[in-house]
């Protein structure tokens, strides 16, 4: 049975920083896509990040130049890392991991086959 468990989450001040890990249990993220996706209050889920085996790593407009995603594979891990944190960013945050076709950045829930519970996230103005 494949878990993907999120932590890290809180409440964090405008302009702060937040580091949430994810932990991939049951099966190897090798050559798999591994992403962080967030749901705000009231709107639907929304990609924020991805990271390809081979290193690539890609981030949505809204994020781009302010979060990290890092993934470990030997340890089947995934980071995001948040700086400069807005209270847009507000939202429940979830890893997930996919399968992708060399060239691809999956982006759509419907590229990722595992997700996690969830974890929130606050930013207070």
């Amino acid at each position: 049975q494949v878990q993907l468990v999120e932590s890290g989450g809180g409440v964090v001040q405008t302009g702060g920083s937040l580091r949430l890990s994810c932990v991939v249990s049951g099966r190897p993220v090798r050559n798999y896509a591994m992403a962080w996706f967030r749901q705000a209050p009231g709107k639907e889920r929304e990609f924020v990040a991805g990271a390809k085996w081979t290193g690539l790593t890609y981030y949505s407009d809204s994020v781009e130049d302010r979060f990290s995603i890092i993934r470990d594979d030997a340890k089947s891990t995934v980071a995001l890392r948040m700086n400069s944190l807005k209270p847009e960013d507000t939202a429940v945050y979830f890893c997930a991991l996919g399968l992708a076709s060399p060239g691809s950045t999956p982006r759509l829930e419907r590229d990722f086959l595992d997700w996690g519970q969830g974890i929130r996230v606050t930013v207070s103005s």
